[in-house]
């Protein structure tokens, strides 16, 4: 399974950005999806995740209410709508596919990792 994330950009605070995550390869529907995001100097965190059948969504503290996570199989597509943005959601956002929700939750988990995009907050 090949992930290619795109969508990042320069922001504002408090616009709103939305990020795009394309599968290809074999079975590439029906894995789990989720989004990481790392910040300069700092690990590698969980942003959300949602299963292959959308039955199952998590999202993480930080982004909850604020970040939406989105997927349509028929475009093997995986999104993550941000609104409300702060300077401290500057990051490089990675997509990744795991078998299930729970282990694209934990970034040791994950099958597989999308390169990159960047985001960044200016205030």
């Amino acid at each position: 399974v090949q992930l290619q994330a795109f969508g990042g950009g320069l922001v504002q605070v408090g616009d709103s950005l939305r990020l795009s995550c394309a599968a290809s390869g074999r079975s590439a529907s029906s894995y789990a999806m989720g989004w990481f995001r790392q910040a300069p100097g700092k690990e590698r965190e969980f942003v959300a995740a949602i299963t292959w059948r959308r039955d199952q969504i998590s999202h993480a503290d930080s982004v909850k209410g604020r970040f939406y996570i989105s997927r349509d199989n028929a475009k093997n597509t995986v999104y993550l709508q941000m609104n409300s943005l702060k300077p401290e959601d500057t990051a490089v956002y990675f997509c990744a596919a795991s078998a299930s929700i729970k282990m694209v939750m934990a970034s040791t988990c994950v099958r597989y990792w999308g390169q990159g995009t960047l985001v960044t907050v200016s205030s």
